[in-house]
């Protein structure tokens, strides 16, 4: 049987993310999003919110590092894994994480978005994106 491991995310940063490097040289940038949801219970309204930890790599983890902060709003699209650990005096550990495959880049939850924001995608960074000046050069008229 198929099976299908996708998560898409929309929140904001909980702490700022953390570049680091493998010993191979492959960028890890890790960081903590939080997704509120809001609910109605009678006739109250209820707020409840998800911490998640997010691992992105390569050039969009250098990216993400660069460009977001605590409180950056962020799109994530990306799959669930599971850490597992053994501590020092011998306990089990679980740890959920989301390994972005794409991030976003949403303005701050604490401002308006001007003109001049703008998402950056797994596709820029990967060099895919062209500017408006190099389309113009491809034009044959």
């Amino acid at each position: 049987m198929p099976s299908v491991n996708k998560v898409m995310l929309m929140g904001n940063l909980t702490r700022d993310p953390e570049l680091r490097y493998t010993p191979g040289g492959a960028a890890l940038a890790s960081f903590g999003l939080a997704v509120n949801r809001k609910y109605k219970q009678g006739d109250e309204m209820k707020e409840e919110v998800c911490f998640v930890d997010i691992t992105v790599w390569g050039k969009q983890g250098e990216n993400c590092a660069q460009y977001l902060s605590k409180g950056s709003g962020a799109f994530i699209e990306g799959r669930l894994r599971l850490n597992s650990w053994e501590t020092s005096d011998g306990q089990k550990r679980n740890k959920l994480e989301v390994v972005a495959e794409n991030v976003q880049f949403l303005g701050r939850a604490d401002s308006r978005p001007t003109s001049g924001d703008s998402s950056y995608s797994q596709n820029q960074s990967q060099g895919q994106g062209q500017s408006a000046s190099s389309q113009d050069d491809d034009i044959p008229f």
